[in-house]
Order: C-alpha cells, then sequence, then structure tokens
C-alpha cells in the first residue's frame, strides 16, 4: 500500500539550486512535443489520429537483425561458461569495464569509419550513454561559470546535458542556410568573443558529426579550421560522433581521429576528446552504453575515475562483447541499416518535396531539416512557434522547431523518419501534403 503524503506548500521545504535551476531545458517546445505525443500516441489500429513522434532520432530500422541475432546467440546473455563467470561479473566491477567489452567497441569503432582510424582500447572508457559522457567531459574540462562553443543547430537536449549540473555555460556558434549551416572560422571567433566580452572563460567547442539536427556530415576542411582554432585559442574540442556508423556513404563522413592520425597526432591530439555511443549505430538507446575516447591521459584517468557515476552494468557489456566482436554480423548489419536508412531518407526527401517542402541536403542521420519558412505569417520565433503549434495540434505531428535548437533562422524544422515503420511514414507525409494544401488555398 501506497505511503500518503500530506502536500505541502511549496516553499515549506527548500531543495538545492541545482534542484530548482531551470537549466535543465524541459520547458522547450522540444520536450513539450514529446509530452503531447505521451498523451495521444498514434497507434495505426487501436489510435490512428493520434500523434506521430517525429522528434525522436531513433534508429528502428534494423531491429530485426538484432533481434535475430540475439535469437540465435542467445547464450551471449546467459552464463552458460560456468558459475566462476557469473561470480566474476556479478559481484564487482572495475571503473575499466570488462577488456573484452572495451576490445570490441574499439575495434566496431574503426569498423564503422572503414578502418582509417584506429582505437586503442586502453583509451576507451565506458559511460551510461553519450548524454553521460558528454557530461563527464563538461565537469573534467570546466569550471562553473566557464563556457562550452556549440554550433547551432544544436540538439535541444545540450541546453541540459552540459549545463544543468556542471554550472558551464553555451555560447553558440551561429551558423546559418547562406553556407548549408556549415561551421566558418569568422563564426568560431564570433562566439569566442562574445564569451570574452563577457568575461566567460571559453574552455572547449563542441561539435555533434554528423548527429547534428542537419542529418548531414561536417566537411574536412572545416574540421581542419576547428582544430587550428582550438590550437591557437589552447582550448578544448568535444567530438560528439554518435551516428557516425551508417552514414549513407562511408567516405562522406571524416571523423576528428582520421585528422589527428594524419597529422601522427602532433599539437592538437591532447585537446580532442570523441564521445561515441551505440543508441544509434545499433538502435540500443535503452542499453545505455556510450564512451569517452581522449588522447590525454589525465583526461582517461580522470573520466575513468569519475565513470564510477556512469557504469554499465557486466552483463550488457558481456553481452555487446560478443555481438561487436562478431565480424559476419557487424558487417552485415552495418551495409544492411546503411541501405535501408537511404531507402528511408529518399523516401521522406520525396514524399516532402511532392508537398512543396524543400530539404537541406543531407548525407547522415536520422532526421532531415525541413524548411517551412514561406508558411510564416510572422518571420519571427513567435511566428515558428505559432506554425510548429498548429502542425502538432491540427495534423498531429510532432516535428521540432529550429528554435529549439537555437537555430537563428526562424521556419527551419527537424523531422526524424528512423523511428517508425514505413507505413507510419506515409502517414505522416499523407498528413504533411494535407496540411501543406490546406495552408496554400488559405494563402491564395
Amino acid at each position: 500500500m501506497a505511503t500518503e503524503i500530506e502536500k505541502q506548500p511549496e516553499a515549506s521545504v527548500e531543495l538545492s539550486k541545482v534542484a530548482v535551476s531551470d537549466t535543465h531545458g524541459e520547458d522547450s517546445p522540444y520536450f513539450a512535443g514529446w509530452r503531447a505525443y505521451d498523451e495521444d500516441p498514434y497507434d495505426e489500429i487501436a489510435n490512428p489520429s493520434g500523434v506521430i513522434q517525429m522528434g525522436l532520432a531513433e534508429n528502428q530500422v534494423s531491429f530485426d537483425l538484432l533481434e535475430k541475432y540475439l535469437d540465435q546467440h542467445s547464450e551471449e546473455s546467459s552464463w552458460e561458461k560456468g558459475m566462476s563467470s557469473f561470480r566474476e561479473n556479478a559481484l564487482f566491477q572495475d571503473y575499466h569495464g570488462l577488456l573484452s567489452f572495451r576490445t570490441a567497441m574499439a575495434s566496431f569503432m574503426e569498423q564503422i569509419r572503414g578502418g582509417r582510424a584506429k582505437f586503442d582500447p586502453s583509451r576507451v572508457v565506458i559511460t551510461a550513454g553519450a548524454t553521460a559522457a558528454n557530461e563527464l567531459l563538461t565537469f573534467i574540462l570546466a569550471d562553473p561559470g566557464d563556457a562550452l562553443l556549440v554550433p547551432t543547430p544544436y540538439y535541444p537536449g545540450f541546453d541540459r546535458d552540459l549545463r544543468w549540473r556542471t554550472g558551464v555555460k553555451i555560447f553558440p556558434i551561429h551558423c546559418d542556410s547562406s553556407n548549408n549551416f556549415q561551421i566558418t572560422p569568422q563564426a568560431l571567433e564570433d562566439a569566442y568573443k562574445k564569451a570574452q566580452s563577457e568575461n566567460v572563460r571559453v574552455r572547449g567547442v563542441l561539435i555533434t558529426n554528423p548527429s547534428n539536427p542537419l542529418g548531414a556530415t561536417i566537411q574536412r576542411s572545416v574540421l581542419e579550421e576547428i582544430l587550428n582554432f582550438i590550437m591557437r585559442k589552447n582550448i578544448h574540442l568535444i567530438s560528439d560522433e554518435i551516428y557516425s556508423g551508417s552514414v549513407f556513404s562511408s567516405e562522406e563522413f571524416v571523423s576528428i581521429a582520421e585528422i589527428l592520425e594524419d597529422r601522427k597526432y602532433k599539437n592538437s591530439a591532447e585537446r580532442v576528446h570523441i564521445v561515441y555511443s551505440l543508441s544509434k549505430d545499433l538502435g540500443l538507446p535503452g542499453f545505455r552504453v556510450g564512451t569517452i575516447y581522449s588522447y590525454n591521459d589525465k583526461v582517461v584517468t580522470t573520466a575513468r575515475r569519475m565513470s564510477s557515476f556512469t557504469l554499465i552494468s557486466s552483463q550488457t557489456q558481456h553481452l555487446l562483447a560478443s555481438m561487436l566482436s562478431d565480424k559476419e554480423f557487424t558487417e552485415n548489419y552495418i551495409k544492411t541499416n546503411r541501405d535501408r536508412l537511404k531507402k528511408r531518407y529518399d523516401m521522406i526527401i520525396e514524399g516532402l518535396r511532392s508537398s512543396g517542402i524543400e530539404c537541406l541536403k543531407g548525407n547522415a542521420g536520422l532526421f532531415c531539416w525541413m524548411n517551412l519558412s514561406s508558411l510564416l505569417e510572422n518571420p519571427t520565433r513567435d511566428g515558428e512557434l505559432a506554425l510548429w503549434d498548429s502542425v502538432l495540434h491540427e495534423i498531429k505531428l510532432n516535428i521540432s522547431p529550429g528554435s529549439s535548437c537555437h537555430c537563428s533562422e526562424p521556419g527551419w524544422f527537424r523531422v526524424c523518419f528512423a523511428n517508425m515503420s514505413e507505413k507510419t511514414l506515409e502517414v505522416a507525409l499523407k498528413r504533411i501534403h494535407n496540411f501543406m494544401d490546406k495552408r496554400m488555398e488559405e494563402k491564395y
């Protein structure tokens, strides 16, 4: 029987400053859209008029491959090797994580990058997802009141992940559509000077490649510029490469690790830290598996100490070590998943185009960056949110407004396409088509 607690006036019990801070970011339209979906989720049979979730960047297109592997290798999730194996993993877990898992993870990170970069298992630090990895690195590299520079548009969750508990600030590197939202040296310099003008110390730059809301990879020349920038400023670079394994053409994606290897790890390597997760590549966000890979010995040592707050269960490591070490499975998975995502991407791009909607040219990720600026009654953030509200409540699609990603140009929206079946995507595209027809009729 649940214990009943008498409700007290809000001011009667004080909580910490962290607890009551609004830097959790959950008042963003990004999370409001999620709540609307949770209250009225679409279901083809039970609720065909419900909200379709297009704000969630999950990869569900190859779940059948994972289920098939687990069905055929059920022994990997058990302890058939004997009681000693069970006790070894159940009783104690070293902060380093299982060597077999770190080795398998390093090998998989090399594999999805086409073998163009090498990773040392001794530099792999295991964390409970990319969220924990990014926050842990923020704690290590910056003090409360310091800042990270982050190019816009960026994942709305960074406002929570990087700031809430750390006390660190985010200064946006403003990118715009004039050059397809690529980062420029001037934009980097402007963001740095903005922080300086407010007497805030900049400790690093965080980029997401290509897991940014654009669904596009960062060009090699841009990565080179960023490396040169952090060297001049003597700051750090966090390269969040969550979704690097299933770019549509593996040659299009360039990891920062490749550039460092080409430079023979001179000068800038100790300032570079890579975040990687299986949430997007393998579609396993619920497993909470992330990693930090750093070229800085002190960062690796400190991250390992702090990872005691973000450990992954030994059984999860045990299972995934076997899966990631199976080259036949991983090679087939990477190819099949990439082909399926390419098909799904083409499907949504063509569907939107047939409705008169253009998207930024993408080559990666689980989403596209859609331009609805022509529908804005007012070219402002308020005008964008009014349009977003109409899409959410009139045709019941949860898409993410660009302003929630700190985009400086009203009218852009992030639309996810890999977290649903093709049939559901067809329903969503039909709703968008009808919405556009109605708006055009009202306009003319």
